[in-house]
């Protein structure tokens, strides 16, 4: 589903059919007088669009289309971005609007596990951090600031399903091409100040993560998504408890008004509007955290075989990995010469070398490659390409880690269609 509720015009979905659009924007459905209808789920779902609460909504008729989204693309303040699935919401960023050094807020790809909260007031927002703790705290963002250092760091998120599109036999889920992926400025304090305050006890081993969004079938109980990480993570200088993006309040979709930000590792790891962070002594089995989420199988696995569950494991570190943000693909170049340029990030570890290809990977050149601004941010990366005359041609990318590792020409299958690091390629034709 590449083109859907949710990328079209309102007003097309409205006059096609007003009573599924509202179902499938909004997941609401109209009161008998047609007034009063929005509530619950729905109503958090408009006022995320518009990005605030709407304290008047019952005066709001049936069919009605909010003014700020009339004539604005359906996600409010995001740009360009292609969406996947509306209810929850994901979203990616084509990877030509990706080229930017740093990524701006409108262009950050949005994946939702559950239905936003209706109401992100940050002056009243609470975290409370608990569990195998010597002293239970319970925080407002004013409180994080005033108590803690606030930092800001530029770090690489990336969903674990991105490129699962280009799976065969397909696997399920929201079909990513490149575009899950974000380099945004993260401001917030570290988790690891906030979870010394509360005095982590010796049995502590795993975090547990909890949000204030509901679970898309409208269940009163059960949450979307509860994730957690390992100590050592959780106390890595640059996980932290963030508060802004780029130097503003998060992004509704993102998670504001707070959430967690673990670069590096599966994005399902960085709890969006986040209330709970808990301490405990095993591996946290919350929603999303069992079974074959978030994991890959413990040995190779032919193309469509079933693996018992029991030999999963859980996605931590994300692999080597570089995108082509410069040229579009599809770019007809009037010129034999071209600047080719993108991004390269790998989990843990740092980048050491980009090489591109323009003859179907028979050679490889060197792309200048940037340090990163800070350590879990991705690397900037260019080359002066030459063509030898016109015609089609495929510039391909691959990227080393720091411990010798590069991308493949292709993945192993996985069920779940998870770490598809294979090497980007863009079409050029020369004329």
């Amino acid at each position: 589903m590449r083109k859907n509720a949710a990328s079209r015009s309102l007003h097309e979905l409205y006059r096609e059919d007003p009573d599924k659009a509202d179902r499938r924007l909004f997941g609401r459905v109209a009161h008998p007088d047609r007034r009063g209808f929005l509530k619950g789920a729905g109503l958090a779902a408009m006022a995320a669009l518009v990005g605030g609460t709407i304290p008047f909504h019952r005066n709001m008729s049936a069919h009605f289309i909010p003014v700020a989204l009339a004539d604005e693309p359906v996600i409010q303040g995001k740009d360009g971005l292609v969406v996947l699935n509306d209810r929850p919401l994901s979203a990616e960023t084509p990877a030509h609007l990706l080229d930017d050094a740093i990524t701006p807020t409108e262009r950050h790809f949005i994946r939702n596990n559950g239905i936003p909260p209706q109401t992100v007031d940050a002056s009243s927002w609470t975290l409370t951090i608990d569990g195998l703790v010597e002293t239970p705290l319970t925080l407002g963002i004013a409180d994080l600031k005033r108590r803690f250092d606030v930092v800001t760091r530029a770090l690489t998120l990336e969903c674990a399903g991105n490129g699962r599109a280009f799976f065969d036999p397909p696997a399920g889920g929201a079909q990513w091409t490149y575009g899950a992926v974000a380099c945004s400025e993260w401001t917030g304090v570290r988790l690891a100040d906030v979870l010394k305050a509360a005095g982590l006890k010796s049995d502590a081993l795993y975090t547990a993560h909890e949000g204030a969004d509901t679970h898309p079938s409208g269940a009163a109980s059960g949450l979307p998504i509860s994730r957690g990480v390992p100590i050592a993570k959780a106390l890595d200088p640059d996980s932290l408890i963030a508060f802004a993006q780029n130097g503003r309040p998060i992004h509704p979709m993102n998670g504001a008004p707070l959430r967690l930000v673990f670069p590096g590792w599966p994005g399902s790891c960085s709890q969006k509007w986040l209330t709970r962070v808990w301490l405990r002594d095993r591996v946290h089995d919350g929603a999303k955290m069992t079974g074959t989420s978030y994991r890959v199988p413990g040995r190779p696995l032919a193309p469509g075989e079933r693996l018992d569950e029991t030999e999963f494991v859980i996605i931590e570190a994300m692999p080597v990995k570089s995108l082509i943000t410069h040229p579009a693909t599809g770019h007809r170049a009037a010129a034999r010469a071209l600047e080719v340029r993108g991004h390269a990030w790998a989990g843990e570890r740092t980048i050491d070398a980009v090489r591109l290809s323009i003859d179907f990977g028979a050679t490889w050149s060197g792309a200048t490659l940037d340090e990163p601004v800070n350590a879990h941010a991705w690397q900037n990366w260019r080359a002066a390409v030459e063509f030898p005359g016109p015609g089609y041609y495929e510039v391909w990318a691959r990227a080393t880690d720091s411990e010798g590792v590069s991308q493949p020409h292709a993945v192993a299958w996985n069920p779940k269609g998870y770490l598809n690091n294979a090497m980007h390629r863009v079409a050029v034709t020369v004329v």
